[in-house]
């Protein structure tokens, strides 16, 4: 991943790292999923990363929506 992009976010359920970014992308938060995962056994993890301007209330969201 380029300099200045933090993770934030990780998880092996690629349709939760969608909604996660979008989540982010609709509070006008730049995410960028990074998909680690085998496509022939969908063995890994999916990272969402911000920028590092961004990571506190990112991270904040991302909290909040776990509560949920």
């Amino acid at each position: 991943m380029e300099q200045g992009w933090i993770l934030v976010f990780t998880t092996n359920n690629l349709p939760e790292a969608e909604m996660i970014k979008a989540l982010l992308d609709e509070h006008g938060i730049i995410a960028v999923n990074l998909n680690k995962q085998s496509s022939a056994h969908l063995i890994g993890e999916v990272e969402v990363y911000v920028k590092n301007t961004d990571v506190l209330p990112a991270k904040q969201l991302i909290l909040k929506q776990q509560e949920h």
